[in-house]
């Protein structure tokens, strides 16, 4: 694999394309749905345009970047990452966004298809 991607693991194939993983960082693509009655994670889900997400909701209301921090803080939480490692990297304002999570490539595949409900297959 080139330095700019690595190979996420078995897990992260079948996360239909929500996490992106390179040399820094995991990128994990989420639509949020905030003002929701719970926090928690939907699973994968594909947008119109083909686009394979995470689907996340949080409580927060879309305001002064609380849904974001909200995002932020739930998956720092699930994946057992810390809070300063896990950041909203583009589409702040946006229902659809790009979260960057900086940790072990397998370790953050593993867990999210373990969240998901998409374990890996051999």
């Amino acid at each position: 694999m080139s330095a700019e991607r690595r190979d996420p693991g078995p897990g992260a194939a079948h996360l239909g394309g929500a996490l992106v993983t390179s040399a820094t960082a995991n990128r994990v693509r989420v639509r949020l749905t905030p003002k929701s009655s719970r926090d928690g994670l939907d699973g994968v889900e594909v947008l119109s345009d083909g686009t394979s997400v995470l689907a996340v909701r949080v409580r927060a209301v879309p305001e002064k970047g609380a849904a974001n921090a909200a995002l932020e803080a739930l998956l720092a939480k699930v994946l057992g990452v810390a809070r300063t490692r896990v950041s909203v990297v583009s589409g702040s304002t946006s229902r659809v966004k790009t979260v960057a999570i900086e940790d072990e490539v397998e370790i953050v595949a593993a867990r999210l298809a373990d969240l998901t409900g998409r374990a890996a297959k051999p």
